[in-house]
């Protein structure tokens, strides 16, 4: 499935019962908004935040939203309880928030590492569960999440996580959740991987005679321009690469460096998906 552009307020599931989101850090503050600006009753929302941001407490003055630092009960109970904590303090807020779950809950977790076998055995049997991973690209309604559900989430729930996941950008289901590993190695992690290209092209500008000022202002206009530009083409990434490229010419000749069998750009980004999608399986729990 592609994004959900479907304004919030039309999706049934949401208005069963409030939606909680568990922790307003970055992730969970630009989840927030982009609810806010799709459509979402600001009644209907209750966050969860002991140290709420400026930007938190001004969005939840403006729409009156309930911030709290605890929960003890909520009624109804929630539609869908969205834990964006960081994982490190999961063992001490994960129980009361199991507590707040009901038969009709769906918990939608942002946590990274965190499986949904590991969700499982924290809350009531059955309870159903969808293990998100989106990218900072979200905080500007660009993202995109890869996203996996057990077997207890009916298609209203599914529905609902689409509808708030879509608030911030792309959603990609997936069929297996061994495969988040993948998708944090591709997406999770790859906004660091294109800052990377956009350092060295800099870099290499410098190295070619120009002053770091223009270098890196070519650079950073270069990388998010074609990033448009892909954004906006419904062409192919390769066919986008070929238009660019007339034979024998300077593009030709940087590309032959580029791509390479041995060295080149390829097999450097396979080595290093590879290796975050390692280390995303070591940490998992």
């Amino acid at each position: 499935m592609g994004a959900s552009r479907t304004s919030l307020s039309d999706t049934a599931f949401l208005r069963t019962g409030p939606v909680v989101l568990a922790g307003a850090g970055k992730m969970g503050t630009a989840m927030l908004s982009g609810w806010l600006a799709r459509g979402l009753d600001p009644s209907n929302l209750i966050v969860l935040e002991p140290a709420p941001s400026t930007e938190t407490r001004q969005l939840a003055a403006t729409h009156g939203i309930r911030v709290q630092s605890q929960l003890d009960a909520v009624s109804p109970a929630p539609s869908v309880i969205v834990v964006a904590v960081k994982p490190q303090v999961m063992a001490d807020v994960f129980p009361p928030l199991a507590a707040l779950a009901g038969t009709g809950t769906v918990v939608l977790s942002i946590a990274a590492g965190k499986t949904i076998a590991g969700f499982e055995a924290n809350l009531k049997p059955s309870t159903a569960v969808v293990r998100a991973m989106p990218n900072t690209p979200a905080a500007i309604g660009r993202g995109v999440t890869g996203v996996v559900a057990n077997s207890h989430v009916t298609d209203a729930q599914k529905e609902a996580c689409e509808a708030l996941l879509g608030a911030v950008g792309e959603v990609v289901w997936l069929e297996n959740e061994a495969l988040i590993d993948a998708v944090t190695a591709v997406s999770g992690s790859g906004p660091a991987y294109v800052f990377l290209l956009c350092e060295v092209l800099a870099n290499a500008g410098v190295a070619a005679g120009l002053d770091r000022a223009t270098a890196t202002r070519l650079a950073r206009a270069t990388v998010a321009g074609a990033g448009e530009l892909l954004n906006q083409s419904e062409l192919s990434a390769e066919h986008l690469r070929k238009n660019v490229t007339s034979p024998g010419g300077t593009t030709a000749a940087a590309l032959d460096v580029l791509m390479k069998d041995s060295g080149g750009l390829q097999e450097l980004m396979t080595a290093a998906v590879a290796a975050a999608q390692r280390r995303g399986r070591e940490l998992g729990s």
